[in-house]
């Protein structure tokens, strides 16, 4: 199903500027002492940086003399919008940001009643070669910066709380690591990022270790170190297949680690953190949503703490992959439920605005519309819309 070979090690290419959020409150209060400032300048910068506010000129307790010496050393601006789209009466919202090198990444803000969820990108590009995955099938471009990937949760912050999205002005409550890229595969950055999602304030946007989720294919040694991290945000493993023989093709890292070490992996954090892990299956048409496969999986997760989210595919243009029909769903789910196995379905929002992470940068890359690319730069997209609200298929799923 794929040629491609997997990619662990990012491309090198010319580093993102130095920001605040790629350092810690003491290499930073030490970056502010170089230029000739008291070090409480940068927990200033932070306060404001972390509540949305990047223009140094809106950062009134700040000296003007001296605004614009400090943003221009840690607060570069690092993500350009070039485009913004919104679905379902404006609050779902796709953002195409551009890079400083002309890389494109996206994120997706949306708005529910109860929550407002952001899902970011770690990497421009993907290596991991998943064949129903264009942004797998085009390749890895680069690993992003943590502030690269913190500026796209910040961002949602601040759209939030300006009351940019319908609802009035509220708070980000969700951060989900399911946009483009394999997050484990860029593991420092998005540990770094996680620390400054979920740090108090002025360092942080103070969010709570369980509104935070980090998907992985299925990196055992990455998701073994993240338990040992002594964190406890929500892991969700994308499995797309409980055997050996359709996962070695669907999801080609299961060549290094199989199934059965991708689950005890998962178990482990549970164990250590004691907090469900998700896992996420893309149900794709005549491929992995037979009932034998429902079975399978039942019988892999009966009795774990685990809880499977299923995702009807939202396929790219042209593709050859296509969602489960909706009679296959339902069966699906109530195998996975008779087995005992929690599951749900993901609320697939904002498939009229290419919702599938990635196909926005790739319409915009087919048309040039993205001023400052660079030449090498993939068309990138993903499959199922990388959306978290997971909702029963319905009552008559249960019948």
């Amino acid at each position: 199903m794929t040629a491609l070979p997997l990619v662990f090690d990012a491309p090198r290419r010319g580093k993102p500027p130095r920001h605040l959020a790629d350092l810690t409150r003491e290499e930073a209060r030490a970056a502010v002492a170089d230029l000739g400032q008291p070090a409480f300048r940068a927990d200033q910068l932070a306060r404001h940086y972390f509540r949305g506010v990047t223009d140094p000129a809106r950062m009134t307790d700040v000296p003007a003399a001296v605004r614009e010496t400090l943003g221009e050393a840690l607060l570069p601006g690092l993500l350009t919008p070039v485009r913004t789209l919104s679905a379902d009466g404006g609050r779902t919202r796709k953002t195409l940001w551009r890079l400083h090198d002309g890389a494109l990444v996206e994120s997706v803000l949306m708005r529910y009643p109860d929550r407002a969820t952001v899902c970011i990108s770690s990497q421009a590009g993907c290596g991991m070669a998943c064949p129903f995955c264009a942004t797998g099938q085009n390749g890895l471009t680069r690993n992003l910066s943590a502030a690269e990937i913190v500026g796209q949760a910040v961002a949602a912050a601040a759209a939030m709380a300006d009351g940019e999205v319908p609802g009035g002005p509220g708070r980000l409550s969700n951060v989900v690591f399911m946009g483009m890229g394999e997050p484990l595969a860029n593991y420092p950055r998005v540990r770094q990022t996680l620390r400054a999602l979920l740090a108090p304030a002025p360092w942080g946007l103070g969010l709570s270790q369980r509104s935070v989720t980090v998907s992985t294919v299925g990196l055992v040694p990455a998701i073994r170190k993240l338990t040992e991290e002594g964190m406890a945000v929500t892991l969700a493993v994308s499995l797309h297949a409980p055997d050996d023989e359709l996962r070695d093709t669907l999801v080609p890292i299961n060549t290094r680690w199989k199934v059965g070490e991708v689950v005890d992996a998962a178990d482990a954090y549970a164990a250590r953190t004691g907090r469900r892990y998700s896992v996420e299956y893309a149900l794709i048409r005549d491929v992995n949503d037979q009932p034998e496969r429902a079975d399978l999986l039942g019988r892999l997760l009966a009795g774990k703490l685990a809880h499977v989210n299923l995702i009807p595919l939202n396929p790219t243009p042209g593709s050859q992959w296509d969602a489960s029909p909706l009679p296959a769903q339902r069966e699906f789910v109530a195998r996975l439920r008779a087995a005992g196995v929690p599951t749900t379905v993901r609320d697939t929002r904002g498939q009229d605005i290419d919702g599938a992470c990635g196909q926005l940068a790739a319409a915009d890359l087919a048309d040039g519309q993205a001023d400052g690319d660079v030449a090498g730069i993939p068309t990138v997209a993903t499959p199922a819309a990388v959306l978290e609200a997971p909702v029963p298929l319905g009552a008559e799923a249960d019948a």
